[in-house]
């Protein structure tokens, strides 16, 4: 294919108005046009497949009329208000609405409990939540620990303690005059849900919407393009869901599904027949659920995908290549943290994907692998993944963060002048092409070897019996550390000998790998623990090593 990498990057040039607010630009300026208001802003289908449609004009009015009332109810620019909901039309109705009064959004996931929901609430200082019947029962246990969350608004959900949504909006007017934010103004905390370490709040700009688009074009292989509908299983209230789903689809005037519900893999490939969906947002670990429950999807649904766009682990040679050949689609990786959107990848129609890399710097933005000194490294030299405050023509990147939320010390710590540190490593080839090497807290030291666990982890992958691996040092008194896997099986293998499956595991990698990258032990599991986000949280298979090495050594004293 022909590769135009070398005129797009160099040529992008941002465009960021000195105003702009991210509802505006999203839900109302369609609204304003009665021909552009009257296009399906969400199809919706819920848990027992009732399904219903938000024209823009609907969801512009809802979202005016929920303004009215955050007003009346005290909120003001710059509160923190919390939105605690599902993958619903009435969620973008509330973060839009708190964008217009130019509050900051803080969308939460149910699914992290009453505590970690107490935690966060108390973090951001939130007086306001918005929430539905899912995460309701929760939010009450939790404003037992918030006593500054004085509000709660609920859908679907009655209690003495909270303001029905239906109250709330009954006789506002239908229209709002949206806060003229500048672009640089906060409008988003988005809580981290990392590898290691307890979650940051990482404050965002109205802009950085602006920021994510290159990324997002790019990887949906130049969306949109006319009859796109887009739609991810990963929930709103998640990152990577908001910023890479959610906020773009509705900024260019597109169509999004939005479902309730359990995932299957089933249900998965029905949405995508039943709405005709053109470009997709999975993570890794859902591609590999549906190659291995359906092999030949296609052969039993009509599907319409263009693009697929895929984050959180790096895509083995195997996986990929079962994308093109049974969805017809190569998928374009992409890398970003909380802190800075979308900022390398792919984008399969523009410039070839090499399988297992993360692809390049997406236009706009200046990313680079620095040594410990914060010099660039050498070609095929790992290093820490750093993106530039500026792009390559000394202008602002609006995808980077704020900073973190009231935590001063932690923003400093996560830069090296000029360069903001992802804490993740890579190298970069003759091509600059980047290859994810794994977290600089997960690279270890075994008998003066350093040992990074994505390559060996990916060894593993390519074993026939490995669904999902994990790689970690285990101490050793002799060796600092010894190489240990946790493997999570097919369902075709687990009926095997372990003892016998951990020698062949072993041999698999000493043939491909150095042999000092041989896992020494072996242990399998059911699962790995994830982040939202599908990364392996290494840390917590980390500790467990050190808790058993620490019991060990203390029943011998």
């Amino acid at each position: 294919m022909n590769d135009q990498y070398s005129v797009l990057y160099p040529t992008y040039q941002w465009f960021v108005p000195s105003q702009f607010n991210i509802a505006q630009a999203c839900v109302h300026r369609w609204a304003e046009n009665p021909q552009e208001g009257r296009r399906i802003a969400i199809y919706h289908e819920n848990e027992v497949g009732q399904r219903e449609v938000w024209t823009y004009s609907r969801l512009s009015e809802t979202t005016n009329k929920l303004s009215h009332g955050l007003v009346k109810m005290g909120v003001q620019p710059g509160a923190r208000v919390a939105v605690i909901m599902d993958q619903r039309p009435e969620a973008v109705a509330a973060c839009m609405a708190v964008f217009s009064v130019g509050a900051i959004a803080v969308p939460l996931p149910a699914l992290i409990g009453s505590d970690g929901l107490a935690a966060r609430l108390r973090d951001a200082d939130a007086r306001v939540a918005i929430v539905d019947a899912t995460a309701a029962p929760a939010l009450l246990d939790a404003q037992l620990q918030c006593p500054a969350l004085a509000q709660i608004i609920a859908l679907g959900f009655d209690h003495e303690a909270i303001i029905p949504w239906r109250t709330l909006l009954a006789r506002q007017p239908a229209d709002f005059k949206v806060a003229a934010t500048k672009s640089d103004a906060a409008a988003l905390l988005l809580y981290t849900g990392g590898t290691a370490g307890a979650p940051k709040g990482v404050l965002l700009a109205h802009g950085s919407l602006i920021g994510s688009l290159p990324g997002f074009v790019a990887a949906q292989n130049w969306f949109p393009q006319k009859g796109d509908v887009f739609w991810s299983p990963i929930e709103w209230s998640r990152a990577a869901g908001f910023m890479n789903a959610l906020l773009p689809s509705l900024y260019f005037g597109q169509s999004l599904v939005g479902t309730l519900g359990d995932f299957s893999t089933t249900r998965c490939l029905e949405v995508m027949e039943r709405y005709r969906v053109t470009n997709a947002f999975l993570f890794p670990t859902i591609i590999k659920l549906i190659m291995h429950d359906l092999p030949a999807p296609r052969d039993r649904y009509q599907l319409a995908l263009r693009a697929i766009m895929t984050t959180g682990e790096s895509l083995d040679a195997g996986v990929f290549e079962w994308c093109r050949k049974a969805l017809g689609v190569t998928p374009n990786e992409v890398f970003g943290q909380t802190e800075m959107n979308a900022v390398i990848g792919n984008s399969h129609k523009k410039w070839p994907a090499k399988p297992g890399s993360i692809g390049r710097p997406y236009p706009g933005h200046q990313v680079a692998v620095l040594d410990s000194h914060g010099k660039p490294c050498a070609v095929g030299t790992v290093g820490e993944i750093a993106l530039n405050r500026y792009d390559i023509h000394r202008h602002p990147d609006p995808a980077l963060f704020l900073g973190y939320w009231r935590n001063e010390a932690a923003t400093q710590g996560k830069f090296s002048k000029d360069w903001c540190l992802t804490g993740d490593l890579a190298s970069v080839d003759e091509d600059g092409y980047f290859w994810y090497a794994g977290r600089s807290d997960d690279i270890f030291k075994s008998s003066g070897h350093r040992i990074g666990p994505g390559e060996i982890e990916d060894c593993l992958l390519g074993h026939s019996a490995v669904s999902s691996a994990a790689v970690v040092p285990k101490p050793d008194n002799s060796r600092g550390a010894l190489v240990k896997a946790y493997v999570v099986l097919r369902n075709s293998a687990k009926g095997l000998n372990t003892q016998d499956l951990q020698k062949e595991l072993q041999e698999h990698v000493r043939t491909h790998l150095a042999s000092y990258q041989t896992p020494r032990e072996i242990e399998f599991v059911d699962s790995l623990p994830l982040t939202n986000t599908g990364n392996i949280r290494r840390h917590i298979l980390r500790a467990r090593e050190q808790q058993r090495s620490g019991a060990v050594d203390g029943s011998r004293k």
